[in-house]
């Protein structure tokens, strides 16, 4: 059914588009995005979704950039650092930044922003992203010291990633609603339109300083958010679109059969999971039982979710965290292939011979969602499934509302396990482990500055989350991003959609 609709909805409009429909702006030097899901707020720390995460690399900065192809850090506001000692940075900041409101960057807004973000009162969205930062303090307007809680080792990457900088001075005053709402930032992008959730306008700063981001080739982004990707291909068609991006396997091998558009697949780290709620934190969870948490890993069929519906260069994955990063031992995690039999006789020996009935929550990508729970009612898992918005369905996981959910975490683009397994299993509020145990691996593995003392550490977090299935890993993705034939843009395999890479050809 969805195949024929689609083929009808392209069939459709292959006539407006022939018929004399341009091709979006090119001509207002204006290229027209859209977004899936609705972002929660502009402000890069409250809010943890992938959009959020593109609007930020366009329209802030942080002090250290990382080469997304060479992994190369450079200097961004810094131009260069040092550790002081295990939990102390120094940092010279680059002279002459502004910000989009004409405001000087120094190292106030450094210490603004490091002190408000670390402040677990402030409320960061991703905690885990600032947690590490015990404080900043001015040595002069240009240089400027981070302090650490204890040794973090990956801290070079978080300030190459999540942290940036906010203006002192107008973040006091308008707090991350007022942010939500007029950011303003030091980054190529600047903000000139905000409809929270539904329509961002960028516009390319003219002010913008010599940073390894590079300068923007088109001026004007304009992005709407739309969350049906049928419409968004109607939208393609029509003209009034140039890039669209996470579009669904089926309908990108469609559009990529037309001359009109180019379709790009490139792998990301975002991973896709199930949590079960072993420690109990939902109402009469049945997952505080392992034999039940490992009937619903041997239920799924990985690879043939892999092969049928994501395709392109994902591939099953059997860890809590994207195999690249560093210390995501792959060769440490028990791998539960798929075995129905081997699950229905974990149930019943559960005391589930007869199955049993639980909620099913997901956010994204409700087919692969459907997918998954046909696999689990095959054995006995009889679900009732529940499709939220992310911002609903992330609170509810913070309060410990869901038996099991289907999930997708991408680490910020953070190449480093910490990023995700540490995120997930450090008694946080989205941990539904609670294993002492596994805290005790992720502590030490966090704060070592040996490498290989990290690894051991990581490997052994591994093998515990993994032999008692506390998750049910599943897949890496890929993202199809299409554009019109005039949108010239080579997709980077960190997720990150970089408009200063864009340009018209």
């Amino acid at each position: 059914m969805k195949s024929t609709v689609l083929k009808s909805t392209i069939t459709g409009l292959v006539l407006a588009a022939a018929t004399g429909a341009a091709w979006a702006d090119k001509a207002n030097d204006t290229l027209n995005v859209a977004f899936t899901k609705e972002l929660e707020n502009v402000d890069s720390y409250f809010n943890s979704s992938r959009e959020g995460v593109v609007l930020q690399r366009a329209v802030w900065d942080g002090l250290i950039y990382r080469d997304p192809v060479t992994n190369e850090y450079m200097g961004n506001l810094a131009t260069e650092w040092e550790w002081i000692d295990d939990t102390t940075i120094e940092f010279k900041l680059r002279e002459g930044v502004k910000f989009h409101d004409g405001s000087d960057f120094t190292a106030d807004d450094v210490v603004f922003t490091v002190n408000y973000v670390a402040d677990e009162a402030n409320g960061v969205k991703t905690q885990r992203n600032v947690n590490w930062m015990k404080s900043a303090e001015k040595v002069d307007d240009y240089t400027v010291r981070i302090m650490l809680k204890e040794k973090f080792p990956a801290a070079i990457e978080f300030l190459s990633g999540p942290v940036s900088m906010y203006p002192s001075d107008y973040y006091e005053e308008a707090g991350p609603e007022g942010m939500g709402l007029k950011p303003v930032g030091t980054g190529p992008y600047k903000v000139t339109e905000v409809v929270p959730g539904q329509h961002f306008k960028l516009e390319a700063y003219e002010g913008y300083h010599d940073s390894p981001k590079g300068k923007p080739s088109i001026k004007n982004i304009d992005i709407r958010t739309i969350p049906d990707v049928n419409t968004q291909m109607a939208e393609l068609f029509s003209g009034s679109l140039d890039l669209i991006w996470q579009v669904p396997s089926d309908q990108a091998e469609k559009l990529a059969q037309r001359d009109e558009f180019q379709v790009s697949n490139e792998s990301t780290m975002r991973v896709g999971y199930l949590t079960l709620d072993a420690a109990g934190r939902s109402e009469d969870s049945p997952f505080t039982d392992v034999r039940v948490r490992k009937a619903v890993n041997y239920a799924i069929n990985r690879q043939e979710l892999v092969d049928a519906l994501l395709k392109g260069k994902s591939k099953v994955v059997y860890t809590p965290c994207f195999p690249s990063q560093f210390g995501c031992d792959e060769e440490a995690a028990v791998k539960y292939e798929y075995n129905p039999e081997k699950a229905k006789e974990l149930l019943a020996e559960a005391g589930y011979e007869d199955g049993l009935t639980i909620d099913f929550y997901a956010y994204r990508d409700r087919e692969y969602a459907e997918a998954i729970t046909s696999y689990l009612n095959a054995v006995g898992i009889d679900t009732n499934f529940k499709m939220l918005q992310y911002s609903a369905l992330r609170e509810q996981n913070m309060k410990g509302e869901t038996a099991v959910s289907f999930q997708t975490w991408g680490s910020y683009s953070i190449n480093d396990a910490s990023a995700m397994v540490s995120q997930f299993f450090k008694h946080g509020s989205l941990d539904y482990a609670m294993d002492d145990e596994t805290l005790e691996y992720l502590n030490i593995a966090d704060s070592s500055t040996d490498p290989e003392v990290r690894k051991e550490n990581y490997s052994k977090a591994i093998e515990r989350i993994t032999e008692e299935a506390y998750w049910a890993p599943m897949f890496s993705y890929n993202t199809n991003y299409v554009t019109t034939n005039e949108v010239e843009y080579t997709p980077t395999a960190d997720e990150v959609l970089r408009f200063t890479t864009a340009s018209w050809k």
